[in-house]
Protein backbone atom coordinates (compact mmCIF):
# COMPACT_ATOMS: atom_id res chain seq x y z
CA UNK A 1 0.00 0.00 0.00
CA UNK A 2 1.60 3.06 -1.30
CA UNK A 3 -0.81 6.11 -1.12
CA UNK A 4 -1.13 7.52 2.33
CA UNK A 5 -4.40 9.03 1.92
CA UNK A 6 -5.65 5.32 1.46
CA UNK A 7 -4.17 3.90 4.57
CA UNK A 8 -5.41 6.56 6.88
CA UNK A 9 -8.75 6.33 5.41
CA UNK A 10 -8.88 2.36 6.16
CA UNK A 11 -7.59 3.34 9.56
CA UNK A 12 -10.24 6.07 10.36
CA UNK A 13 -12.55 2.92 9.48
CA UNK A 14 -11.09 0.31 11.54
CA UNK A 15 -11.29 3.06 14.30
CA UNK A 16 -15.02 3.79 13.53
CA UNK A 17 -15.43 0.05 14.17
CA UNK A 18 -13.35 -0.09 17.40
CA UNK A 19 -15.24 2.25 19.21
CA UNK A 20 -18.25 0.78 19.00
CA UNK A 21 -17.07 -2.04 20.19
CA UNK A 22 -15.36 0.15 22.99
CA UNK A 23 -19.16 1.21 23.91
CA UNK A 24 -20.30 -2.46 23.28
CA UNK A 25 -17.63 -3.74 26.09
CA UNK A 26 -17.79 -0.96 28.53
CA UNK A 27 -21.83 -1.70 28.65
CA UNK A 28 -20.98 -5.06 29.53
CA UNK A 29 -18.29 -3.96 32.34
CA UNK A 30 -20.94 -2.25 33.61
CA UNK A 31 -22.93 -5.40 34.69
CA UNK A 32 -20.31 -6.93 35.58
CA UNK A 33 -19.20 -3.64 38.26
CA UNK A 34 -22.77 -3.79 38.98
CA UNK A 35 -22.42 -7.76 39.89
CA UNK A 36 -19.61 -7.14 41.73
CA UNK A 37 -21.52 -4.54 44.11
CA UNK A 38 -24.47 -6.83 44.51
CA UNK A 39 -22.07 -9.58 45.90
CA UNK A 40 -19.24 -7.44 47.33
CA UNK A 41 -16.41 -7.81 44.85
CA UNK A 42 -13.37 -6.76 44.29
CA UNK A 43 -12.58 -4.62 41.08
CA UNK A 44 -9.37 -6.50 40.06
CA UNK A 45 -9.27 -9.90 39.38
CA UNK A 46 -5.79 -10.24 38.19
CA UNK A 47 -5.99 -13.81 37.50
CA UNK A 48 -8.92 -13.26 34.82
CA UNK A 49 -6.53 -10.15 33.12
CA UNK A 50 -3.53 -12.51 32.98
CA UNK A 51 -5.55 -15.29 31.44
CA UNK A 52 -7.24 -12.98 28.81
CA UNK A 53 -3.95 -11.63 27.92
CA UNK A 54 -2.26 -14.97 27.75
CA UNK A 55 -5.72 -16.07 25.14
CA UNK A 56 -5.17 -13.14 23.01
CA UNK A 57 -1.74 -13.30 22.43
CA UNK A 58 -2.40 -16.68 20.57
CA UNK A 59 -3.96 -14.72 18.09
CA UNK A 60 -1.40 -12.72 17.07
CA UNK A 61 1.08 -14.74 14.32
CA UNK A 62 3.35 -11.49 14.16
CA UNK A 63 6.30 -12.00 16.51
CA UNK A 64 7.16 -8.60 16.71
CA UNK A 65 3.62 -7.37 18.19
CA UNK A 66 2.98 -8.74 21.03
CA UNK A 67 4.65 -6.56 23.06
CA UNK A 68 2.76 -3.72 21.72
CA UNK A 69 -0.14 -5.86 21.94
CA UNK A 70 0.43 -6.61 25.68
CA UNK A 71 1.09 -2.68 26.68
CA UNK A 72 -2.00 -2.18 24.48
CA UNK A 73 -4.60 -4.35 26.44
CA UNK A 74 -3.27 -3.55 29.85
CA UNK A 75 -4.23 -0.17 29.07
CA UNK A 76 -7.75 -0.88 27.86
CA UNK A 77 -7.93 -3.31 31.01
CA UNK A 78 -6.87 -0.49 33.17
CA UNK A 79 -9.52 1.96 32.07
CA UNK A 80 -12.49 -0.53 32.24
CA UNK A 81 -11.17 -0.82 36.02
CA UNK A 82 -11.33 2.80 36.24
CA UNK A 83 -14.77 2.37 35.06
CA UNK A 84 -16.06 0.12 37.04
CA UNK A 85 -14.21 1.92 40.52
CA UNK A 86 -16.07 5.23 39.37
CA UNK A 87 -19.56 2.94 39.47
CA UNK A 88 -18.69 1.43 42.75
CA UNK A 89 -17.68 4.47 44.51
CA UNK A 90 -18.02 7.61 42.61
CA UNK A 91 -16.06 9.75 40.91
CA UNK A 92 -12.59 11.10 42.58
CA UNK A 93 -12.07 14.75 42.93
CA UNK A 94 -8.82 16.61 43.09
CA UNK A 95 -8.81 19.73 45.18
CA UNK A 96 -5.25 21.31 45.98
CA UNK A 97 -4.76 22.17 49.84
CA UNK A 98 -6.05 19.83 52.74
CA UNK A 99 -9.46 19.54 54.33
CA UNK A 100 -10.52 22.61 55.54
CA UNK A 101 -9.48 24.47 52.63
CA UNK A 102 -11.49 26.42 50.55
CA UNK A 103 -11.01 24.71 47.50
CA UNK A 104 -12.07 21.46 49.68
CA UNK A 105 -14.89 23.43 50.76
CA UNK A 106 -15.84 24.29 46.88
CA UNK A 107 -15.00 20.52 45.84
CA UNK A 108 -17.54 19.31 48.81
CA UNK A 109 -20.45 21.76 47.75
CA UNK A 110 -19.87 21.03 43.85
CA UNK A 111 -19.63 17.61 44.49
CA UNK A 112 -21.24 15.90 47.90
CA UNK A 113 -21.17 12.34 47.42
CA UNK A 114 -17.80 11.84 45.53
CA UNK A 115 -14.49 11.25 47.29
CA UNK A 116 -12.52 14.02 47.71
CA UNK A 117 -8.54 13.66 46.82
CA UNK A 118 -5.82 16.33 48.59
CA UNK A 119 -3.21 17.74 46.00
CA UNK A 120 -0.04 19.97 47.43
CA UNK A 121 -0.77 22.13 44.51
CA UNK A 122 -2.29 23.33 41.65
CA UNK A 123 -0.61 22.36 39.13
CA UNK A 124 -0.45 18.31 40.66
CA UNK A 125 -3.99 18.89 40.89
CA UNK A 126 -4.69 19.53 37.30
CA UNK A 127 -1.95 16.91 35.98
CA UNK A 128 -4.10 13.71 38.05
CA UNK A 129 -6.87 14.52 36.07
CA UNK A 130 -4.50 14.83 32.84
CA UNK A 131 -2.80 11.50 33.79
CA UNK A 132 -6.21 9.55 34.75
CA UNK A 133 -5.48 9.34 38.51
CA UNK A 134 -8.41 11.33 39.21
CA UNK A 135 -11.53 12.01 37.58
CA UNK A 136 -12.44 15.73 37.76
CA UNK A 137 -10.02 18.66 39.45
CA UNK A 138 -11.36 21.46 41.33
CA UNK A 139 -9.74 24.83 41.19
CA UNK A 140 -9.87 28.25 42.00
CA UNK A 141 -9.80 30.76 38.31
CA UNK A 142 -11.15 33.98 39.59
CA UNK A 143 -11.49 36.16 42.92
CA UNK A 144 -13.74 39.25 43.19
CA UNK A 145 -11.10 41.07 44.93
CA UNK A 146 -7.63 39.68 44.04
CA UNK A 147 -8.34 39.09 40.66
CA UNK A 148 -7.53 36.05 38.31
CA UNK A 149 -5.53 32.85 39.48
CA UNK A 150 -2.16 33.48 37.29
CA UNK A 151 -1.53 29.54 37.54
CA UNK A 152 -4.64 28.15 36.86
CA UNK A 153 -5.24 30.26 33.94
CA UNK A 154 -1.53 28.91 32.25
CA UNK A 155 -2.89 25.15 32.90
CA UNK A 156 -6.16 26.32 30.92
CA UNK A 157 -4.06 27.44 28.02
CA UNK A 158 -1.33 25.02 27.84
CA UNK A 159 -3.44 21.55 29.23
CA UNK A 160 -5.71 18.81 27.78
CA UNK A 161 -8.63 19.92 30.16
CA UNK A 162 -11.73 21.31 29.58
CA UNK A 163 -13.57 23.69 32.36
CA UNK A 164 -17.38 21.38 32.60
CA UNK A 165 -18.24 23.19 35.52
CA UNK A 166 -18.26 26.73 37.65
CA UNK A 167 -18.86 27.64 40.99
CA UNK A 168 -19.03 30.65 43.04
CA UNK A 169 -17.89 30.02 46.94
CA UNK A 170 -18.52 33.15 49.06
CA UNK A 171 -15.25 33.49 50.78
CA UNK A 172 -15.80 34.31 54.62
CA UNK A 173 -13.04 34.94 56.77
CA UNK A 174 -13.05 34.29 60.24
CA UNK A 175 -10.23 34.98 62.57
CA UNK A 176 -9.65 31.86 65.12
CA UNK A 177 -7.22 30.31 68.03
CA UNK A 178 -6.31 27.73 69.89
CA UNK A 179 -9.20 27.37 72.85
CA UNK A 180 -8.81 29.60 75.70
CA UNK A 181 -7.02 32.22 73.63
CA UNK A 182 -8.40 35.27 73.99
CA UNK A 183 -7.93 38.20 71.27
CA UNK A 184 -5.53 40.52 73.77
CA UNK A 185 -2.83 37.57 73.95
CA UNK A 186 -2.75 37.32 69.81
CA UNK A 187 0.33 38.95 68.51
CA UNK A 188 1.10 37.35 64.85
CA UNK A 189 -1.69 35.75 62.55
CA UNK A 190 -1.07 33.26 60.08
CA UNK A 191 -2.52 32.72 56.59
CA UNK A 192 -2.63 32.59 52.72
CA UNK A 193 -1.59 36.09 51.62
CA UNK A 194 -4.68 36.79 49.80
CA UNK A 195 -6.62 35.84 52.80
CA UNK A 196 -4.29 38.15 54.80
CA UNK A 197 -4.78 40.95 51.91
CA UNK A 198 -8.23 40.73 51.98
CA UNK A 199 -8.59 41.26 55.53
CA UNK A 200 -5.61 43.69 55.91
CA UNK A 201 -8.25 46.30 57.79
CA UNK A 202 -8.60 44.13 60.69
CA UNK A 203 -4.97 43.42 60.60
CA UNK A 204 -3.35 47.33 60.83
CA UNK A 205 -6.20 48.20 63.74
CA UNK A 206 -4.98 45.54 65.92
CA UNK A 207 -1.24 45.97 64.63
CA UNK A 208 -0.64 42.24 64.24
CA UNK A 209 2.14 40.99 62.61
CA UNK A 210 1.82 38.64 59.85
CA UNK A 211 3.08 35.40 58.28
CA UNK A 212 2.46 33.90 55.57
CA UNK A 213 1.07 30.15 54.74
CA UNK A 214 0.95 28.48 51.40
CA UNK A 215 -3.18 27.64 52.20
CA UNK A 216 -5.40 28.70 54.73
CA UNK A 217 -6.06 25.38 56.01
CA UNK A 218 -2.58 24.37 56.46
CA UNK A 219 -2.05 27.65 58.93
CA UNK A 220 -5.11 26.09 60.73
CA UNK A 221 -3.62 22.09 61.22
CA UNK A 222 -0.57 23.75 62.27
CA UNK A 223 -1.65 26.13 64.50
CA UNK A 224 -3.87 23.37 66.41
CA UNK A 225 -0.14 20.87 66.62
CA UNK A 226 1.58 24.00 68.56
CA UNK A 227 -0.71 24.93 71.05
CA UNK A 228 -0.01 28.48 70.46
CA UNK A 229 -1.53 30.92 72.32
CA UNK A 230 0.11 33.97 70.60
CA UNK A 231 -0.74 33.21 67.21
CA UNK A 232 -3.83 33.07 65.11
CA UNK A 233 -5.34 32.06 61.78
CA UNK A 234 -7.89 33.91 58.79
CA UNK A 235 -9.80 31.05 57.29
CA UNK A 236 -13.49 29.74 57.14
CA UNK A 237 -15.54 28.49 59.64
CA UNK A 238 -15.36 24.74 58.31
CA UNK A 239 -11.68 25.16 58.69
CA UNK A 240 -12.30 25.98 62.81
CA UNK A 241 -14.35 22.97 62.80
CA UNK A 242 -11.93 20.72 60.99
CA UNK A 243 -9.62 21.09 63.37
CA UNK A 244 -11.15 22.18 66.88
CA UNK A 245 -9.83 26.06 66.74
CA UNK A 246 -11.88 28.41 68.36
CA UNK A 247 -13.45 31.11 66.21
CA UNK A 248 -12.56 35.01 68.22
CA UNK A 249 -14.00 37.53 65.80
CA UNK A 250 -16.57 36.32 62.65
CA UNK A 251 -16.10 37.96 58.99
CA UNK A 252 -13.20 40.09 59.38
CA UNK A 253 -13.18 40.48 55.07
CA UNK A 254 -12.34 44.17 54.18
CA UNK A 255 -15.22 43.71 51.77
CA UNK A 256 -18.32 42.01 52.18
CA UNK A 257 -18.30 40.59 48.43
CA UNK A 258 -15.41 38.35 48.72
CA UNK A 259 -16.40 35.66 45.99
CA UNK A 260 -14.23 33.10 44.45
CA UNK A 261 -15.24 31.62 41.16
CA UNK A 262 -14.34 27.74 41.15
CA UNK A 263 -14.22 25.69 37.80
CA UNK A 264 -14.61 21.79 37.24
CA UNK A 265 -12.16 20.53 34.90
CA UNK A 266 -12.13 17.21 33.06
CA UNK A 267 -10.68 15.38 30.44
CA UNK A 268 -13.98 15.57 27.74
CA UNK A 269 -15.87 18.81 26.91
CA UNK A 270 -19.09 18.70 28.30
CA UNK A 271 -22.25 18.17 26.34
CA UNK A 272 -25.40 20.16 27.45
CA UNK A 273 -27.92 19.04 24.58
CA UNK A 274 -31.41 19.25 26.49
CA UNK A 275 -30.29 22.55 28.21
CA UNK A 276 -31.73 26.03 27.08
CA UNK A 277 -29.33 27.80 25.01
CA UNK A 278 -30.17 30.62 27.29
CA UNK A 279 -28.03 29.05 30.14
CA UNK A 280 -24.92 27.69 27.85
CA UNK A 281 -21.61 29.32 28.07
CA UNK A 282 -18.36 28.43 26.46
CA UNK A 283 -14.67 29.33 26.84
CA UNK A 284 -12.11 29.64 24.19
CA UNK A 285 -8.35 30.63 24.68
CA UNK A 286 -6.32 31.88 21.56
CA UNK A 287 -3.31 34.32 20.43
CA UNK A 288 -3.89 36.53 17.66
CA UNK A 289 -1.38 36.81 14.65
CA UNK A 290 1.33 39.54 14.16
CA UNK A 291 -1.26 42.00 11.94
CA UNK A 292 -2.64 45.39 13.10
CA UNK A 293 -5.51 44.77 14.81
CA UNK A 294 -5.90 41.32 14.80
CA UNK A 295 -7.29 41.25 18.47
CA UNK A 296 -10.21 44.09 17.25
CA UNK A 297 -10.71 41.88 14.46
CA UNK A 298 -11.49 38.66 16.63
CA UNK A 299 -13.79 40.67 18.85
CA UNK A 300 -15.77 41.75 16.09
CA UNK A 301 -15.95 38.75 14.30
CA UNK A 302 -17.64 37.32 18.08
CA UNK A 303 -19.96 40.39 18.31
CA UNK A 304 -21.15 39.62 14.33
CA UNK A 305 -22.19 36.19 15.07
CA UNK A 306 -24.63 37.23 17.74
CA UNK A 307 -22.20 36.09 21.19
CA UNK A 308 -21.82 38.42 24.07
CA UNK A 309 -18.57 37.91 26.34
CA UNK A 310 -18.66 37.39 30.02
CA UNK A 311 -14.90 38.61 29.77
CA UNK A 312 -11.90 38.86 28.06
CA UNK A 313 -8.56 38.44 29.69
CA UNK A 314 -5.09 38.45 28.72
CA UNK A 315 -2.22 36.74 30.26
CA UNK A 316 1.30 36.55 29.40
CA UNK A 317 3.10 33.74 27.32
CA UNK A 318 5.87 32.45 29.52
CA UNK A 319 7.93 31.03 26.22
CA UNK A 320 7.23 34.24 24.26
CA UNK A 321 8.82 37.87 26.46
CA UNK A 322 5.86 40.87 25.48
CA UNK A 323 3.53 37.89 23.68
CA UNK A 324 0.08 37.24 25.48
CA UNK A 325 -2.77 34.87 25.10
CA UNK A 326 -6.36 35.56 25.96
CA UNK A 327 -9.04 34.13 27.64
CA UNK A 328 -12.50 34.38 26.43
CA UNK A 329 -15.88 33.53 28.18
CA UNK A 330 -18.85 33.73 25.59
CA UNK A 331 -22.89 33.10 25.99
CA UNK A 332 -24.64 30.79 24.14
CA UNK A 333 -24.25 27.43 22.67
CA UNK A 334 -20.56 26.13 21.36
CA UNK A 335 -22.22 23.35 19.09
CA UNK A 336 -24.69 26.11 17.69
CA UNK A 337 -23.77 26.95 13.54
CA UNK A 338 -23.12 30.35 14.50
CA UNK A 339 -20.45 29.16 16.72
CA UNK A 340 -18.83 27.22 14.77
CA UNK A 341 -19.05 29.88 12.44
CA UNK A 342 -17.66 31.95 14.83
CA UNK A 343 -14.57 29.95 15.12
CA UNK A 344 -13.64 29.16 11.28
CA UNK A 345 -13.61 33.29 10.98
CA UNK A 346 -11.43 33.24 13.90
CA UNK A 347 -8.81 31.18 12.46
CA UNK A 348 -7.92 33.61 9.78
CA UNK A 349 -6.69 36.66 12.54
CA UNK A 350 -5.09 33.17 15.50
CA UNK A 351 -2.06 31.65 15.45
CA UNK A 352 -3.73 29.34 18.21
CA UNK A 353 -7.27 29.14 19.12
CA UNK A 354 -9.00 26.16 20.95
CA UNK A 355 -12.38 26.00 22.94
CA UNK A 356 -11.55 24.74 26.60
CA UNK A 357 -14.84 24.78 28.48
CA UNK A 358 -18.76 24.64 27.65
CA UNK A 359 -21.01 24.83 31.18
CA UNK A 360 -24.22 26.11 32.29
CA UNK A 361 -25.23 28.73 34.46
Amino acid sequence: MNNLNEAREKINEIDKQMTKLFVDRMSLCKEIAEYKKANSLPILDASREEALININLKLISDESLKPYYINYIKGFLNVSKEYQRSLLTGLKIAYSGIEGAYGYIAAKRMYPNCELVSNSNFTKTFKSVEDGTNDRAVLPIENSFAGDVGEVMDLIFSGSLFVNRIFDLEVEHNLMVNPGTTLSQVKIIVSHPQALAQCSNFIEEHDFKTIEEVNTAFAAKRLKETNDKTMAVIASKETADAYGLTILKEKINNSGLNTTRFASFSRVLSDYKDVSASKKNFIIVFTVKNVAGALAKCLDIIGAHGFNMRNLRSRPMKELMWTYYFFCEIEGDIESNDAKEMLIALKTFCDRLKIVGNYII
